[in-house]
């Protein structure tokens, strides 16, 4: 585990900032150091993070799908709209992951009982099975990564990320 007193070596965003001090003086170009990282971290958490994935034939889309089916409780099921809301795409993307995970045996789909034109998507049982070994090695995995800092530096970071995000988001409803 790190020491919270290590002060790492100078990065590609400090090396990006320092060009751009020297070229446009007349700018503060300190958000880059805070964006730029962010922005870096989170392509390099995704690529570890899709390596999990991947050990179970899933993309990040499927994975996201069968946890979203999961976190409804039983019986596993959720309309497609719910599913897009809970999972933040487009309802033409989540039709793709749903047609994949279908032909996979991962999941059904079924008229509404409440709409005849409304369709109800489930996890079936090998689904169920899947996603809840996935979603244990993805935890393993999330712990692994966050273990790189110390814990007061990731509470400390998981609150200042939240209270950004708060300002950036509307606030959400149940």
């Amino acid at each position: 585990m790190p020491r919270e007193d290590q002060t790492p070596p100078p990065d590609r965003v400090a090396r990006i900032q320092s060009d751009w001090r020297r070229e446009r003086p007349d700018l503060d170009v300190a958000p880059q150091g805070v964006i730029g990282r962010l922005h870096r971290l989170a392509d390099r958490l995704t690529e570890e993070l899709v390596l999990v994935y991947g050990r179970y034939g899933l993309g990040e889309g499927e994975f996201d799908v069968l946890c979203a089916l999961r976190r409804a409780g039983e019986p596993y099921e959720r309309a497609p709209g719910e599913l897009a809301a809970h999972t933040m795409v487009t309802t033409g993307a989540m039709t793709k992951r749903i047609d994949r995970l279908e032909r996979a045996g991962l999941v059904t789909r079924r008229r509404s009982a409440d709409d005849q034109r409304g369709r109800i998507v489930a996890l079936t049982d090998p689904g169920r099975a899947l996603v809840d070994q996935a979603f244990t090695d993805h935890m393993h995995n999330e712990r692994r990564l966050l273990d790189l800092l110390t814990p007061t530096e990731a509470e400390t970071l998981e609150q200042l990320l939240t209270t950004w995000l708060s300002r950036l988001e509307p606030p959400t409803r149940g």
